[in-house]
């Protein structure tokens, strides 16, 4: 368990930028995909090949990559670091800031009616492991005292066949998933997630490095990726359903877990120097995803009714609603979280500080009987 004490660790630029850029990826994904364009009703199927349509697709291509890389992220400096109460309450507070307040916002204004039922949903952090990113990894980011047991007393050998058997399971069926039955909960694929960054930090190797290397490998793959997304689109049109982003739709899939493994380990060895202006625009990027998917209400306000991107899709301003949107969407949403940062969770860790010895060796105590280290 890591010492809850801040640290003046300075954040790494290069995979901070790495978050930002799968963010923003993230965004355009929602974009593209819980605005109805890629629907089956959508304006897109009409002809997937045109210039504008396959510019939404190429953009929209990048959500599980995304996902992928935010993982990874955590995971590779989590599997040394571990957590610590202040860490977890910190983002559980973030995330039940967001999941209440909105909701709290739709309820005030109208715009969603209120019930006994949707209340509870709000309330309880954990419900959708298969489909919520937020239960997967508030479940997952509990789990890394566990996994770092496991991966910390593995030997190489044994970590590295314990990633062929996962990969096979989840990366080799998961891609074949028409002819297989695989089924991938979020949690379950953040533990997958976990043991691959945990290698390449426990474990490191000669191949993890070269940026040359790596940068190459990085632009094939994205490559790769936005001409699966053509081909996609060209089986789309001819039998008039979409399935453009099949072959990158999961976070699981071939194409997505190798184009998430060359990009973060070709960011992370940019070189780049401590820059204030990528570390806090990535500090934020938790925040941002909190905000613009926090649920299906704020999905059809946003990209509905506020933005109106179906609608806008047939008209001319279709072509700039798109990158103004995704980085708008990012400056408001990150704005929104720094004054959140400022002004509420500053006085809340101070709070917190000031009792946390007594709730850190209530959670030391609580961890070693379940981990059975005492």
């Amino acid at each position: 368990m890591s010492n809850p004490v801040k640290t003046a660790t300075p954040r790494r630029s290069g995979l901070e930028l790495l978050r930002v850029l799968a963010m923003l990826g993230i965004i355009a994904h929602h974009y593209v995909v819980n605005s109805g364009l890629a629907a089956a009703d959508g304006p897109i199927l009409a002809d997937p090949l045109s210039p504008k349509a396959l510019l939404h697709l190429f953009a929209g291509a990048w959500g599980k990559t995304g996902v992928n890389i935010f993982v990874l992220i955590s995971a590779y400096f989590l599997c040394e670091k571990g957590i610590s109460p202040r860490k977890f309450l910190k983002l559980l507070a973030e995330y039940l800031f967001y999941r209440v307040g909105i909701a709290l916002l739709f309820w005030i204004s109208g715009y969603e009616p209120f019930s006994v039922t949707a209340l509870a949903d709000v309330l309880l952090p954990v419900r959708y492991l298969q489909d919520s990113f937020f239960s997967g990894y508030l479940v997952w980011y509990l789990s890394v005292p566990f996994l770092n047991l496991l991966a910390h007393r593995m030997t190489e050998k044994q970590h590295l066949r314990l990633l062929a058997l996962l990969g096979f399971a989840y990366v080799f069926l998961g891609t074949l998933r028409p002819f297989f039955g695989v089924t991938m909960n979020y949690f379950s694929w953040f533990v997958v997630l976990y043991f691959l960054a945990s290698f390449l930090r426990l474990h490191p190797r000669k191949l993890f490095t070269g940026t040359k290397r790596w940068g190459i490998l990085s632009a094939a793959c994205v490559l790769c990726c936005l001409l699966a997304v053509a081909a996609c689109a060209f089986v789309s049109k001819r039998i008039q359903k979409p399935y453009f982003f099949v072959l990158v739709t999961d976070a699981n899939t071939l194409l997505a877990v190798v184009t998430s493994l060359s990009l973060f380990l070709f960011f992370n060895q940019l070189n780049l120097k401590p820059n204030r202006f990528i570390n806090g625009a990535a500090a934020v990027s938790f925040g941002v995803f909190c905000i613009h998917a926090h649920s299906d209400t704020m999905r059809r306000w946003l990209w509905g009714d506020l933005l109106q991107v179906t609608a806008s899709y047939s008209s001319s301003r279709a072509l700039w609603l798109l990158p103004a949107a995704v980085l708008g969407i990012y400056l408001v949403c990150g704005a929104v979280d720094w004054l959140r940062a400022r002004f509420l969770e500053r006085p809340f860790l101070a709070a917190l500080d000031r009792r946390l010895p007594a709730v850190t060796a209530r959670f030391r105590k609580w961890e070693d009987r379940i981990t059975g280290t005492k």
